[in-house]
């Protein structure tokens, strides 16, 4: 038998995540296809396993960071792990369900992180009482048979338990699973349906992880494709998917639309703002603390949930979803589901005035905050909005080649043809498209992308937040810093000079074309410094300047 823990540490944390995200992956499209509540949009299996995603990877960066510090460094503590799980899940969360089990996440983290906290049964069986119950008070109107139900009698099982951390999970996961069997007793439009509630079958998934994390042994029910029909006293229900057409159809007589954005905020705007979206809409979710809070809600006008958290504190990763239409934030061309294109390109980008020149193009922009790249689970959802027999990947992003590598290899497996072309930079990305051609065969048009990105050398000009040491020398927190083709080249004390000297680095080479792309930090007057430089001193040069909004630098380059 394979050594578990005997105490709820943080490798026991990491191993969590990692199982728990295998099985999600495992059971998502059984998941989604059972979403009838509260709305049958499909997508509570995709939901929860892009949170858990978003979740292992903060629990990895954590380890990363511990393992980077040399062999003296002990590793991380329980608390470290479960803090890193809890923010992650928080800023990934998606849709109702994971907006849920965010909350779920932080409130085991808020016992196992304290001052008095036990790594122990006990310990673990008041982390999943407070997870239960911090869940409930995030949700304005809770609904009995759903995940709010089947997290409440984990927690009951588990406080009933006694023995170690193993024990504990073990009964949190039974009496998870028996709640599960009952959910269509408990709300009506299950029991129509002939399904158990989607997002306590994604919480049953969970604990299941949880209890072959601690015991070495996978729980019975808990195959591939989670329990079956579970028989009881005087009932039984067979957990079957509602037909594809029934999951498919906009739902009538509610909201239109699903708000989800992260919002730093204090907690008495917090208090204010539940107020007016209760009132704005339904299904309303607000969790987090300490001044970051991820906001759920259910609208018919989206734009009045948006500008109440303006109101409240600074909105971000704002997602705006159609019910029945698609993602609206991760904009590109619209189209009914039953028509397939050829051809699509599926790019990421930095910023909102990207996002728009892409879609404009004809590209599914994916939207990437500083500081929070998408994650392979949120490409795979990407290419699958792009609803095309082929697909283009642009990553632009060195960072993101291996994220975006494991999407098209997903993807590929679903019968969908992917080329992912190595973009670095938004601007290669940008001259990959202005030669897209979907009429001409998928390789000439792969090849002639491919090779227009890579004759593109790109630059960015950033702030430098601390002191480092980089290829031009060591620069001080608040330096300039130009970047050329992913090195530092000049670190300069003024914005604009600095971008002059990596222009006119880049331009020694030669070039033809241009393409600056303006940051909402930048001086209003860089691009006309920039436009004039080339004018006056390159001759058959031209120059394109776009808009890039609140991107991660103040300035991109690019030279064609």
């Amino acid at each position: 038998m394979p050594q578990v823990p005997q105490t709820f540490d943080a490798l026991a944390v990491r191993a969590w995540c990692g199982l728990a995200l295998d099985a999600l992956g495992r059971a998502r499209e059984e998941i989604d296809a059972i979403n009838v509540y509260p709305v049958a949009d499909g997508d509570t299996g995709t939901n929860l396993y892009l949170t858990l995603e978003s979740a292992a990877t903060a629990v990895e960066a954590v380890f990363a960071g511990h393992e980077a510090g040399g062999g003296g460094n002990p590793g991380p503590t329980l608390a470290d792990a479960v803090r890193a799980m809890a923010h992650g899940a928080l800023i990934g969360a998606r849709g109702n369900s994971g907006t849920i089990l965010a909350q779920l996440l932080r409130g085991m983290a808020q016992v196992l992180a304290g001052d008095d906290a036990h790594a122990d049964g006990r310990g673990l069986g008041l982390a999943l009482r407070h997870a239960a119950d911090s869940a409930r008070q995030a949700v304005a109107h809770p609904v009995e048979g759903t995940v709010l139900t089947v997290a409440s009698a984990a927690a009951d099982a588990a406080g009933r338990a006694d023995g170690d951390c193993g024990a504990v999970a073990r009964a949190a996961y039974e009496g998870a699973r028996e709640a599960l069997a009952e959910t269509p007793d408990r709300l009506e439009v299950l029991r129509r349906a002939g399904v158990v509630d989607a997002g306590g079958r994604g919480l049953v998934t969970v604990l299941a992880a949880l209890v072959e994390t601690l015991t070495g042994e996978t729980p019975r029910g808990a195959a591939a494709h989670g329990p079956g029909p579970h028989a009881r006293t005087g009932a039984s229900h067979t957990l079957a998917a509602p037909c594809a057409d029934d999951a498919a159809v906009p739902r009538s007589g509610g909201p239109a639309f699903e708000v989800i954005y992260l919002l730093e905020a204090e907690d008495a705007a917090v208090a204010r703002l539940r107020e007016r979206l209760d009132a704005l809409g339904d299904s309303l979710v607000v969790v987090g603390g300490d001044g970051l809070w991820n906001v759920h809600v259910h609208v018919d006008d989206a734009g009045a949930a948006v500008e109440a958290g303006v109101e409240a504190g600074r909105p971000y990763r704002i997602r705006i979803t159609h019910f029945g239409a698609g993602d609206v934030h991760a904009a590109g061309p619209e189209r009914t589901p039953a028509e397939r294109v050829q051809r699509a390109v599926v790019a990421v980008v930095p910023g909102e005035g990207l996002a728009g020149l892409y879609a404009e193009a004809g590209a599914t922009a994916v939207l990437a905050r500083p500081g929070e790249p998408p994650a392979s689970g949120e490409l795979v959802q990407a290419v699958r909005r792009a609803h095309a027999r082929e697909v283009v990947l642009l990553p632009n992003d060195a960072e993101l080649r291996h994220t975006a590598a494991a999407a098209a290899e997903q993807v590929r497996a679903e019968g969908v043809r992917v080329a992912l072309i190595p973009t670095r930079s938004a601007v290669q990305g940008i001259a990959a498209l202005a030669v897209h051609e979907p009429e001409r065969r998928f390789d000439e048009d792969v090849v002639a992308m491919t090779s227009a990105a890579g004759a593109t050398r790109y630059a960015e000009v950033t702030v430098a937040e601390r002191q480092s040491w980089t290829m031009a020398g060591i620069c001080q927190a608040g330096d300039v810093l130009g970047l050329v083709d992913g090195d530092v080249a000049v670190i300069g004390q003024d914005l604009t000079d600095t971008a002059l000297a990596v222009l006119d680095r880049m331009l020694a080479a030669g070039g033809e074309l241009v393409t600056l792309v303006v940051g909402d930090g930048a001086p209003e007057s860089v691009a006309e410094r920039l436009e004039a430089r080339v004018r006056e001193g390159y001759l058959a040069v031209d120059t394109v300047v776009h808009h890039g909004g609140r991107q991660g630098s103040v300035l991109l380059i690019g030279v064609e």
